[in-house]
């Protein structure tokens, strides 16, 4: 039983919390000894639920309540970790992400710079487009940035919202880039799941592995590369920002190392204990002059302000992710 005359814990806010990085965020917060945490999202989608029903958390509070329930609780909220967005990134409907990326966060700003409460929010290396101007988490190619779909424009165009915002700002705030996430509580996200877990369900169907051919003489088929990044990592790296506090403004967050899609589907067929079977199709045709051959992001800035920690290797995050949550 609790001791009554412990000093009552502020809160933590997750938005997003029955969404894919949000429930993974929950989780480990609760793992570190974390319960006082606020979980925010739309639950009216039941085949989310396990991701949070399980989970220890003070308040459940429904996306259209939540700004409500913060102008009359907002002195219990230490920080606001803003992961809930509309992720879809074949929806070229831009008023939905005007709604759900671009308005609901700037409103999320605005309230914790008026309540002075920390935040760190979900960018997406999405933002960089085709590469163009590299994979550079400097502020000051925000603005030339050129992002191939609505979702990847709606992230920019908050960033560069968030860096002209210079009167009025949280205390600490931050605005990660995920690259390519991969990893437990995914079931739900149909098309925009992972590679790993679409090729697990593929290769557990089949027998066998699809992926695209290249359509350039620099890239051989299944060589196209991808910044690929287990979600833990991705949980250890804003708890830990959560925690230390560094400058202010966007990073990166991926691994530093692009990898092949071949090396992925191999990692898959390895956990599996399956021998290999690999075969190639045409890029489809209504996409191939927007595929990306190669993200990887630039961890400069996080390493200097300080996280060392080594990231999870391709192998290993397949391994564990496929032999622990996708084989049950």
């Amino acid at each position: 039983m609790k001791s009554n005359n412990k000093k009552k814990m502020k809160k933590i806010i997750v938005t997003g919390a029955a969404g894919f990085i949000g429930s993974c965020l929950v989780e480990e917060l609760n793992r570190k000894g974390i319960d006082e945490v606020v979980i925010v999202d739309d639950f009216s989608r039941e085949e989310k639920k396990r991701n949070w029903i399980e989970r220890h958390f003070c308040e459940k509070i429904e996306r259209d309540e939540f700004f409500q329930w913060l102008q009359q609780h907002y002195q219990d909220v230490a920080y606001v970790f803003h992961i809930g967005a509309r992720t879809d990134t074949t929806e070229f409907d831009m008023s939905v992400f005007e709604r759900l990326n671009i308005s609901f966060s700037q409103k999320i700003w605005e309230c914790c710079s008026k309540f002075e409460i920390s935040l760190i929010y979900a960018s997406s290396a999405a933002t960089y487009g085709l590469g163009e101007c590299g994979y550079d988490d400097r502020h000051d190619i925000v603005t030339k940035l050129q992002p191939l779909n609505p979702y990847g424009v709606s992230k920019n165009e908050f960033d560069k919202w968030a860096l002209q915002q210079t009167a009025a700002t949280p205390p600490s705030w931050y605005g990660f880039k995920f690259f390519n996430v991969y990893g437990p509580n995914e079931y739900h996200k149909g098309r925009m799941a992972s590679v790993v877990f679409h090729a697990f369900h593929q290769i557990s169907k089949t027998g066998k592995m699809v992926l695209f051919q290249s359509h350039r003489p620099d890239f051989k088929d299944g060589m196209q590369l991808r910044d690929f990044i287990y979600v833990k990592d991705v949980v250890d790296v804003l708890i830990w920002t959560m925690e230390q506090r560094p400058e202010n403004g966007l990073y990166n967050l991926g691994t530093g190392k692009a990898r092949p899609f071949l090396d992925l589907a191999k990692a898959v067929f390895n956990a599996m204990k399956l021998p290999e079977k690999i075969s190639f199709i045409p890029t489809p045709e209504d996409i191939r002059d927007k595929y990306q051959y190669f993200t990887e992001a630039n961890m400069t800035k996080l390493h200097k302000a300080g996280y060392n920690k080594p990231f999870t290797s391709l192998e290993t995050g397949v391994n564990e992710y496929v032999k622990t949550y996708l084989t049950k």
